[in-house]
């Protein structure tokens, strides 16, 4: 059996998970979602994404990296996301 040649480049990295994260906080506003249905959602985008534009034609490698597209995204919005709140804390207590 033969894996899929799969290669990490500047369009997985600088725009795909700001791509996916962008079109997620779209739907998030636009369709009112409960936020625990979310990572899910970057994870149907991100596998979407990856089969039918990034990795068309192979559709292994497509789920593969779908799968780390969506997890990258929603990984990037929590680390974001705790920064932030971090940062506001930390100048309230200053």
């Amino acid at each position: 059996m033969d894996f899929p040649t799969i290669q990490t480049n500047f369009w997985d990295a600088v725009i795909a998970i700001p791509a996916i994260m962008g079109v997620t906080q779209s739907v998030k506003v636009v369709f009112k979602i409960p936020k625990i249905i979310v990572p899910t959602v970057a994870l149907i985008i991100g596998l979407l994404l990856s089969i039918f534009i990034s990795h068309r034609g192979d559709l292994l490698a497509g789920v593969f990296m779908g799968w780390f597209y969506g997890y990258a995204t929603v990984g990037s919005y929590a680390s974001l996301k705790t920064s932030i709140i971090s940062f506001r804390q930390k100048q309230d207590k200053a």
